[in-house]
């Protein structure tokens, strides 16, 4: 098995991940601009700030996970002959942080404000809380959708990586 083609696969899913967050994020910010343009109701035109932060965090995600993969991706060839039983700890380590974070976060955390949100539409009246609410919500399940595939791959890499012979 070639650990490092298989670290190098997961570096590139990692940036096929950034960006479709980034894809997201010029959808909301798209979607914010014509709600500015054709909203002709106050929930229509309450959504357009929303959508626009919502945008600008999700790009601001897709390009804050690019360059760390695209950086990580150049230097796994080195580290990896630079000492791989270190390399293969280190990565293995990596991976159980961040099945960890996942099930912190993309699994409890991010749901449980989804419920809050959604359970807050019908109490707060006003357009834009109502506007900001369904921006939440929808920019939770984008991370949620994105998140829950990086989880499944990132299972798979570390099952690799627990193959690899030392």
């Amino acid at each position: 098995m070639d650990i490092v083609k298989t670290a190098s696969d997961w570096a590139r899913f990692e940036m096929h991940a950034a960006l479709v967050f980034a894809g997201f994020g010029l959808a909301f910010l798209l979607s914010g601009l014509g709600f500015r343009q054709l909203g002709s109701t106050d929930l229509a035109r309450a959504f357009v700030i929303p959508m626009l932060v919502a945008g600008v965090l999700l790009l601001i995600l897709g390009v804050g996970l690019f360059l760390p993969a695209q950086t990580r991706l150049a230097s796994l060839p080195t580290t990896y002959a630079s000492d791989s039983t270190t390399f293969l700890t280190a990565e293995l380590a990596r991976a159980e942080k961040v099945l960890n974070d996942y099930r912190f976060a993309v699994f409890r955390l991010f749901p449980a404000i989804i419920a809050l949100f959604a359970l807050a539409i019908p109490f707060l009246t006003g357009p834009y809380w109502r506007a900001s609410l369904i921006t939440a919500i929808a920019m939770f399940t984008v991370l949620i959708l994105v998140d829950s595939n990086a989880n499944a791959r990132l299972l798979a890499y570390k099952a690799e990586l627990t193959k690899a012979p030392d």
